[in-house]
């Protein structure tokens, strides 16, 4: 099996839904299907056809975030130095519009780039790998070519 790497915060994040998921989420659903099935026929009962939905739902996540964590391989950012590995934030400059931009590198399952968290398997992850601070780096994005300078790499 894969392992999924992610950081220790990202982990926590997993962990913390997958907890709320059991413990309030499921006995709410299964308290709410019940409630529908007194209502009678279940044929045309759109309440009890919507609480089963979203109890499957339910169910899907639950599978998938135990199943990422069983997997996980938590790697803590703070061991590690020198050039751009998995956990580092590291902060560029965009050459061509001088905007400065700062993401962490992450794991697939904890990545959101509003967030400044940044998928290990993104085009700009895979480009950022190996570099240090002041290399400039090309990335093919589905806008274009874009051009970067490593301005600063922290792992914390």
């Amino acid at each position: 099996m894969e392992k999924v790497p992610m950081t220790r915060k990202g982990h926590s994040a997993l962990e913390a839904e997958l907890k709320h998921l059991k413990s309030v989420e499921r006995p709410a659903i299964i308290q709410a299907i019940a409630e529908a099935r007194e209502h009678g026929d279940l044929s045309e009962n759109a309440e009890y056809h919507s609480a089963r939905e979203k109890h499957s739902f339910i169910e899907g996540r639950i599978k998938e975030l135990e199943g990422v964590l069983s997997r996980a391989e938590v790697i803590d950012p703070a061991k590690m130095s020198g050039t751009v590995k998995f956990g580092a934030t590291v902060t560029l400059v965009d050459e061509d519009t001088d905007e400065e931009k700062t993401w962490q590198i992450v794991g697939e399952h904890e990545a959101n780039i509003e967030a400044g968290l940044l998928n290990i398997k993104s085009p700009i992850a895979r480009a950022l790998i190996g570099k240090d601070e002041g290399d400039s780096v090309e990335v093919r994005t589905p806008g274009g070519e874009k051009s970067y300078e490593v301005l600063k790499i922290v792992y914390a």
